[in-house]
């Protein structure tokens, strides 16, 4: 036997004994909140399933969701037959759901991520939901790397709203021709007014979600405030709305201060953050031009 074939034979019995390296699988995770599953989408994971992908496509719309992603049904009513098909290492959930945890653990380990909870910081949870996550998917860069994307961009709109930012925002949803949701303290929105120099008009009372449901005449509080709407709007509320006496003797409309915004995720996380941020002011640079 040739030197060089002893010291192969020699070496045989050690490799079998050394650890082989293996690239991970990823996880396959079903996650039953858009805002979290945009922080994933973000951090370039792409989740097997989510809760009501229609919502996803009305609501979130940016980051796009993948055309692979499987829709799982509603939040509240998973099909959970689906669920178990899918074979899920882990479901993400938030503590709004924990009625249903345990049907969801029959099926896979649920890790629970709150943001909106009663002390109402829902950015500062954001951050600490980015960093969760990104631990769980070993994407601890890219989460450092979204957040920091998230202030660079609020530093810039700020910036440019210098400007613009001495009247008042009311921001809302309309959820009829009568009645709108108006978003202030504890909402994701205010967290970005606050770090872009802008003021909200709304000055009231919110849930624990960070909005509160009022009528159109509650909006009459502040002479000089400029409204923003998000889309989509209930389906024949713009008609009525221009025929609404309230309506039309509200500030804002008889100052043309209005701004119809593009879908917005009012409880997202970051990604959600940021787009309010920039479509917010390319509005108000629009209607500034226009002034």
């Amino acid at each position: 036997m040739t030197r060089r074939g002893a010291l192969a034979l020699f070496w045989l019995p050690l490799a079998a004994l050394m650890p082989q390296v293996t690239e991970a699988k990823p996880l396959r995770i079903v996650c039953l909140d858009d805002g979290l599953a945009e922080t994933l989408l973000m951090l370039g994971v792409t989740p097997v399933a989510v809760a009501d992908r229609e919502v996803w496509e009305k609501w979130v719309v940016e980051p796009p969701l993948p055309p692979e992603v499987a829709d799982i049904g509603t939040i509240l009513e998973p099909n959970l037959e689906f669920l178990q098909q899918l074979r899920p290492d882990i479901i993400l959930s938030i503590p709004y759901l924990d009625g249903i945890k345990p049907l969801l653990e029959r099926v896979a380990p649920v890790t629970t991520i709150g943001i909106y909870t009663p002390d109402g910081q829902p950015y500062q949870r954001a951050i600490e939901a980015t960093r969760q996550v990104a631990a769980l998917v070993g994407k601890e860069s890219e989460g450092e790397a979204l957040i920091a994307a998230t202030e660079a961009c609020f530093s810039d709109v700020r910036q440019r709203l210098a400007p613009l930012s001495a009247r008042p925002v009311y921001v809302v949803n309309f959820l009829d021709p009568r009645n709108v949701r108006v978003y202030g303290e504890k909402s994701l929105f205010q967290a970005v007014f606050d770090r872009i120099g802008i003021r909200n008009a709304w000055t009231g009372e919110t849930n624990y979600w960070g909005f509160a449901t009022v009528g159109i005449d509650g909006l009459a509080t502040s002479s000089d405030a400029r409204l923003a709407y998000l889309e989509p709007l209930p389906e024949g509320a713009g008609g009525t709305l221009t025929e609404s006496r309230v309506w039309n003797a509200m500030p804002f409309v008889r100052n043309r201060s209005i701004m119809r915004l593009p879908p917005v995720l009012m409880f997202g996380t970051l990604p959600s953050a940021s787009r309010f941020a920039r479509l917010l002011a390319e509005a108000l640079t629009a209607e500034g031009a226009d002034d």
